[in-house]
């Protein structure tokens, strides 16, 4: 197996528009540079349109289509377990990368390597930011994300800190997790810290992850010198509280998840982020 300086990492869920769009942001910025790199598409639910997709238009990415849905860590560990780079950046096929954004982690990265994971800054389609470096949850996070007591003040005062509102996201800083749709690491990392955690399906198991870098020696770093644009659906927020928990199996995905974290750590304390 011939060794890459990067592997770029694409995970799907029905959704071949956007799939298109990621890819062809990666070729397109990537098409004159000296990184030797290659490009693997993992896929839950693979229906024909992106079979189609694949094979017509993007013959030369290696794809690994799965006929249900995995899960968001199956996809994940199976990008880690093809992945031939060195250096490995992991992306949702929602994301649209720009010219800069892998040549300035990758450099980043290789200069520090106490870093784990490094995260760009995610943007909106209309420049806004979308919050993706938060402190590690509390049991109450939970609670005053999912209900009304989001409106008290007390709530609000967790959730600013919760979400880092205090950090202006102009420097990089150690973050104590990141989400997991962009996610650039190393091998030697993965190697130490080990794959995400098949108990989680869905929700928690980057936090997980991020949590497991930091107790193995890594930091995890926010870093808004690069940027990508991120088209965010939140799934599991659509209906309001009693909505989502009637008609929306994600909130019941992200609950399960929580509660399996929760239980997992429980009695041991936080690791320190520096």
């Amino acid at each position: 197996m011939e060794t890459k300086e990067l592997t770029i990492a694409i995970n799907g869920y029905k959704s071949p528009e956007l799939l298109r769009l990621c890819l062809q942001s990666i070729f397109k910025h990537m098409e004159t540079s000296p990184i030797d790199y290659e490009v693997l598409v993992t896929d839950s639910a693979t229906e024909e349109d992106t079979e189609t997709l694949m094979r017509e238009e993007f013959s030369h990415v290696r794809f690994f289509p799965f006929r249900d849905n995995v899960g968001f860590k199956t996809l994940v560990n199976t990008s880690l377990k093809e992945a031939r780079g060195i250096f490995i950046f992991l992306i949702n096929s929602d994301i649209i990368l720009m010219e800069e954004t892998i040549p300035q982690m990758l450099d980043y990265l290789k200069k520090n390597p106490t870093i784990g994971i490094l995260a760009p800054k995610q943007l909106n389609f209309n420049g806004t930011l979308q919050h993706s470096c938060y402190r590690f949850y509390r049991p109450q996070t939970i609670l005053y994300r999912r209900t009304w007591l989001s409106k008290l003040p007390f709530a609000k005062k967790h959730l600013r800190w919760f979400m880092m509102d205090d950090y202006d996201r102009k420097e990089p800083k150690s973050v104590d997790w990141v989400i997991g749709s962009a996610m650039f690491t190393s091998q030697e990392a993965v190697k130490a810290v080990g794959r995400m955690d098949d108990r989680f399906f869905m929700y928690m198991e980057d936090v997980d992850w991020c949590r497991r870098f930091w107790e193995n020696g890594y930091q995890v770093v926010y870093y808004p010198k690069a940027f990508v644009y991120h088209y965010h659906a939140k799934g599991s927020a659509k209906g309001g509280f009693f909505g989502s928990l009637l008609f929306n199996r994600l909130t019941w995905y992200h609950i399960g998840s929580a509660l399996r974290y929760f239980w997992k750590y429980r009695n041991k304390s936080l690791p320190v982020v520096q």
